[in-house]
């Protein structure tokens, strides 16, 4: 079972930097509290033999301070981009890392990008689209050590009802990409 212990403010956080933006707009000085992160990447990522989406489910600590019965959330395999490196680079190890598969970089189809958490961050957020095998298969998945992710498979007969059953807290990220998958993929089948 997992709770939240305790909350505090940092002093020298390794990730996010709060900041206070002050801005002029239609001749007016206004002030907004915000944070500056990392951009991302994130995959939706699909199973040919398995006829599947591959979902990774880990525990989200903000969540969890929400929802205090539930911190578990289904996302896409996604990536901080933090180093010099290219989009597609970062997500193909991501893709590794969280989810055991090792596809090749010219597999990634870019699907779109857009800005995420704008009230707070504004974080840009690139999404790719890949297909694998078992062939692709190096090892479990499961992210860093202090990830604990679990790969889940969602069938892609079941994902229209996945996406609004509410049971399973996930992202919009999820959704917009089995939409995408829906109106793009799946209609050449």
């Amino acid at each position: 079972m997992y709770k939240i212990n305790s909350i505090q403010t940092l002093d020298n956080p390794k990730f996010i930097k709060p900041v206070l933006i002050s801005y002029t707009y239609m001749g007016v000085i206004r002030k907004w509290e915000a944070v500056v992160t990392h951009d991302s990447v994130a995959v939706l990522l699909w199973h040919r033999k398995k006829d599947a989406f591959i979902l990774v489910k880990q525990l989200r600590a903000t969540v969890l301070n929400k929802n205090q019965s539930d911190g578990m959330m289904y996302e896409l395999c996604a990536g901080i981009v933090d180093k010099p490196t290219s989009l597609e680079q970062i997500a193909k190890e991501e893709v590794l890392e969280e989810c055991g598969y090792d596809i090749t970089l010219k597999s990634l189809r870019k699907i779109s990008s857009f800005y995420t958490n704008v009230g707070i961050s504004g974080t840009h957020q690139t999404l790719y689209y890949a297909e694998c095998d078992e062939s692709m298969k190096i090892d479990e998945g499961g992210g860093l050590e202090e990830e604990d992710i679990e790969v889940v498979y969602i069938p892609t007969k079941d994902a229209k009802e996945f996406m609004f059953n509410e049971r399973y807290q996930k992202t919009t990220g999820v959704m917009l990409a089995f939409y995408w998958f829906f109106d793009n993929i799946n209609q050449t089948r």
